[in-house]
Formats: C-alpha cells, structure tokens, sequence
C-alpha cells in the first residue's frame, strides 16, 4: 500500500484541521488540456479513449502534473453502467450521449440485466484506475465515480440529454412500479461498480446526480434520494461525496445520509447550506465556473470571497459543477493557485 505524499482530501473529508483548503475540479481530467486533445484526436472517438486504461490513466494524471490539483479523478463516463447492462450508447460529436434502445415499457426491462459480471464488462475501468495508482505512486488521492441511480435512468428512458427529461419524469406518474424496478436494477449494478473501483485502488467514490435538480422535492424523495441512500449504506469502504445538481431543497435530506461530503452546485449559499447539512459533513465547491472567463484579478477576488465563506469549516475547493470546455487553462490555475496560497485562520 503507497503512503500518499498529498492526503489534504482525505484529511479534510475526516474533518481533521489542515493548513489550507484542498482543491480540485470536476472534469479537470479533459476538455480544457492542450495535452489531452492531443491524446483525444488520435482516436475515433470519446468511448475509445474511455475504453483504452492506458490512455484513460493518462489523460486522468495530466491536471495533476499540469495544473497541481489535490486529487485526480479517473477519466470515464457515467454511462458505461447502462452500457454494461445491455444499453449501448454512442457518444455524439458536440451533441452528447444517445441511445439508439430506450426503456419506455415494462417490457423493455428485458433488454438489461442487472445480474451482471461487473469485472468482465467494465473491466476496462478498473484496470486504468489500477494504472492511474501505479503511476501516480501516492502523489495525491484518486477519486473513482459513478452516476447517481436517477441521472441514469434519465438517459436510459430519454435516449439522450434533454432541458427537461419530461420522457423519464412522465414514467414516474405513468407506471411508477416499471421506474422503481429500473432504478432498483441500476442501483444494484452501481453497487457492484463502486465496489470493484475500490477494490482496484480508488480512495474516494463521488456520486453525481446530475438531474435531480429537474425533479421536485417529493418526486426526488422517493425516485431519486431513495437510491442514493442505498448507495451510501453500501459503501463504507472509503469516503463518499454525494454532488446533487440543483437539489437545493433537499440539502437538510443529503446531509442525512451515511456520506462524509456534500457537494454544492454555484447557486447554494455556503453558510445556509452549513446551516441545513450540519457540522459533521464535509461541503464541496461550488465557484460559478463562468468566474473563469474572468481576467485573473476578478478571479482570484471571487475565490478568495469563496474561501472567505468557508469559515474555516471543512471544505474542499472546487467548482458548482464541471469546468467548461472552452476556459483557458491559464484562468483554471489561477484559480488552482489562489487556493493553494489561501491560509486558513
């Protein structure tokens, strides 16, 4: 077992006093490197670098070699899950995901299991998280990650991203008995998934739910907060991080369940969401990620406001949600650094 060289993260999701805030940011690994696009346009496509562990091991290392990040975050997609229980998906040039079979019927249910070897199908993942772990030799912690049971079955019945997946949220009245048996079929596979990624190496699981903001606080209760409870319960290998996209009203609700961090999106109050999650969770985030397109002066004010809110609680630097693919790489370590040169009282 490599002693990490870096265990800030880890430190701070214990709730143990550190010197500075840790920083990272979702979808560090990609879009925004010159190196990764260059890795990106020798291949046919996104699923092949996703599928290639070499590859995907190295585009995952970059922003900690490139950028000086906290924590690395292996290269993958949430959707490898639908694919491994019979729902391929191709991933669309500037257009996103999309599923040529969707689940509208009870009878689609035939079209996936979820009695599934998750080692044979999504072999690939944890063998570039073992290659990730190998080659980072402890310099900081690797994050694997899953999608929540909800944002997947978004996918799964919709065929593809959507404003407002009326198509998945339509299940939830119409046949609610075929969407629990969904979401139940993927929460076990997601179970699955998770295990095996820590088995391979992972310190730290994050679970994004990135549509639970499109559904209301009931309709989230039962069909969304539901499964990620059941996700939490089974693992206590290592820590896990629930970031719920939009959820603002069922912080109260994710600061219940059995995880050490909450995720909060750019449109949560820091000390409001203190207030409804408790003292005895880690808070993530959550910079508007357009402060990026900033100059450098602005940026680094807007952080260190941020920062400022934190209190000196448990908290780890990061965005409301993913970098964005067009942000100059010069703008992401000035933010990086702004943190990094950030003391706590």
């Amino acid at each position: 077992m490599t002693t990490l060289k870096n265990d800030l993260l880890l430190r701070t999701i214990n709730g143990e006093k550190t010197e500075r805030y840790p920083v990272w940011l979702m979808r560090q690994a990609g879009r925004i490197l010159p190196e990764y696009r260059a890795v990106r346009a020798s291949l046919s496509g996104f699923k092949e670098l996703v599928e290639t562990p070499e590859l995907a091991a190295e585009v995952t290392i970059q922003p900690v070699d490139l950028l000086g990040v906290d924590a690395a975050i292996i290269f993958s997609d949430i959707l490898v899950i639908p694919e491994a229980m019979g729902l391929p998906y191709q991933m669309v040039e500037k257009k996103g995901p999309w599923f040529e079979d969707t689940i509208k019927s009870k009878a689609d249910l035939s079209k996936v299991s979820a009695d599934i070897d998750v080692n044979d199908k999504l072999s690939y993942v944890f063998e570039a998280i073992k290659i990730t772990k190998k080659e980072l030799d402890g310099r900081v912690p690797l994050i694997g990650f899953c999608g929540a049971p909800w944002t997947i079955f978004c996918y799964m019945t919709e065929g593809e991203g959507s404003k407002t997946f009326s198509k998945a949220r339509r299940i939830l009245y119409q046949d609610p008995e075929l969407a629990h048996q969904l979401l139940d079929d993927i929460t076990t596979v997601t179970i699955k998934y998770l295990k095996q990624q820590i088995a391979a190496g992972a310190d730290v699981i994050q679970i994004f739910d990135s549509w639970s903001g499109i559904l209301g606080p009931k309709a989230y209760s039962e069909f969304g907060m539901k499964y990620v409870r059941r996700v939490c319960d089974a693992i206590n290998e290592v820590p896990v991080t629930v970031f719920a996209k939009g959820a603002y009203y069922a912080r109260k609700e994710l600061g219940e369940l059995s995880c050490q961090t909450i995720g909060l999106d750019w449109t949560m109050n820091i000390a409001e969401s203190r207030a409804l999650v408790g003292e005895d969770k880690t808070l993530q985030g959550n910079l508007d990620p357009c402060v990026l397109y900033a100059d450098f002066g602005t940026i680094e004010k807007e952080t260190k406001n941020m920062l400022n809110s934190f209190g000196n609680q448990r908290h780890i630097a990061n965005l409301g949600h993913g970098v964005y693919p067009d942000t100059d790489p010069e703008k992401v370590k000035c933010f990086i650094d702004t943190v990094k040169g950030f003391t706590k009282n």
